[in-house]
This record gives structure tokens, sequence and C-alpha cells, in this order.
């Protein structure tokens, strides 16, 4: 497994531990607030870049 397919998978299994052991509206605060914050994190140029290299990846 590449790395970025080993983040994806932990981040979905931390996702439904979540799901089951807190109420959902709190475990979807979570699962969508915490990557909004690091991408608001970002300074602009690294939003840019990450962006760029997104559109790279779907055009494959």
């Amino acid at each position: 497994m590449s790395m970025n397919s080993k983040i994806v998978a932990g981040g979905a299994a931390v996702g439904l531990i979540l799901l089951i052991w807190l109420t959902g509206w709190v475990a979807f605060l979570l699962v969508v607030g915490v990557p909004l914050v690091a991408y608001l994190a970002l300074d602009p140029s690294q939003r840019r870049r990450l962006r760029r290299v997104g559109r790279k990846q779907i055009g494959r």
C-alpha cells in the first residue's frame, strides 16, 4: 500500500470508530473539522500547490 492509501484507510477507521463511540454529530464535526482546520492552517502558496497536485492526480 502506498503512504496515501494507508493514511486514507487510517482516517476511515478512525471515522468509523468515532461514529460508533460518539454521537453522530460530534463524530461528523471531528471527521470534517480536523481536515478543514489543517487545510486552513496552510499558507496560500501551500494551498495552491495542494490544489495543483490534486488536479494532476485526477488527470492521470
